[in-house]
């Protein structure tokens, strides 16, 4: 991903007064693709298909997402057990994000992982921002529906995080939101590069601000960032959570990586939960949802 944002840098120049500036933009941000991990395809087995149907809001045409679904050895038994949203980042499909959806398993949730528009087996269409966000948003109205009473988190990893904010700025019934290797804008992203300082951040036309929106989020949220994070520098981490203006917690994680942070971080991640969104380990080691 910071190879193909440095070429933008040297390319907006160039297409600054071209029609096809945003389109540009939109395919090297999300570099939508099928590409998943080694491991991506043995952690989805055992994962159930999952297809949604809406209308695009803004374009009125028919969108069908693919996601992947893994229910928590507790939900059928406990009609309280915590559902998850999962929102990966750019480049890779949700199976790619299986591992990382499957330790979200470990931790107590049952999990909903979805592709947007682009990627993976969902419409092929170049995603947008604004398409990114209506995905989002019907995949949680979806989970909402057919899982309802349930308390719904929302879950985004590093270009997914931003997609996170912005939805659970928009809704009003989420339980948490937790974000990992999140930045505040694409602008602020750009800016930590090599060639950072070149004067391009009116050009950008996806800037997936999430500091700004950020401070709208009325539920608890988690930040979790990797110390060895080379992507998306942990500051831009410190500075989302610092925007935020509800019960929030910030956990960096030393020795992580932009891809490891969540494996790494376990323990922290566990912690965490109980401590802002009130989860606990049970006699199974798995987390419930407890009263405030």
């Amino acid at each position: 991903m910071k190879r193909l944002i440095v070429t933008l840098l040297a390319a907006l120049a160039l297409l600054a007064g071209c029609a096809t500036l945003d389109e540009k933009q939109r395919f090297w941000i999300f570099q939508p693709s099928d590409r998943t991990w080694a491991g991506g395809l043995s952690a989805a087995e055992g994962m159930d298909d999952v297809w949604i149907d809406f209308d695009s809001p803004k374009t009125g045409k028919p969108v069908k997402l693919h996601g992947l679904w893994a229910a928590h050895e507790n939900f059928e038994r406990r009609k309280d057990a915590p559902v998850l949203l999962y929102l990966h980042g750019a480049r890779f499909n949700v199976t790619g994000s299986a591992f990382r959806a499957r330790r979200m398993e470990d931790l107590g949730f049952s999990v909903l992982a979805i592709d947007y528009r682009g990627f993976g087996k969902s419409t092929n269409e170049l995603p947008s921002e604004t398409s990114a966000y209506e995905d989002a948003r019907a995949a949680w109205d979806w989970l909402g529906e057919k899982y309802p009473g349930r308390p719904r988190y929302i879950f985004g990893h590093s270009l997914g995080g931003a997609i996170a904010i912005e939805l659970a700025a928009q809704v009003d019934d989420e339980a948490g939101t937790v974000v990992e290797g999140t930045f505040t804008s694409i602008p602020d992203v750009v800016s930590t590069f090599k060639w950072g300082w070149l004067p391009i951040s009116l050009l950008i036309t996806q800037r997936f601000e999430a500091v700004k929106r950020v401070p709208e989020i009325g539920s608890p949220l988690l930040v979790v960032h990797g110390g060895d994070d080379r992507l998306i520098q942990p500051e831009l981490g410190r500075r989302l959570y610092e925007a935020a203006k509800g019960r929030k917690a910030f956990v960096l994680v030393e020795g992580g990586s932009h891809h490891n942070t969540n494996s790494v971080g376990q323990a922290q991640y566990r912690a965490a939960l109980s401590s802002l969104f009130g989860m606990r380990d049970d006699a199974a080691d798995t987390l419930k949802v407890v009263e405030k």
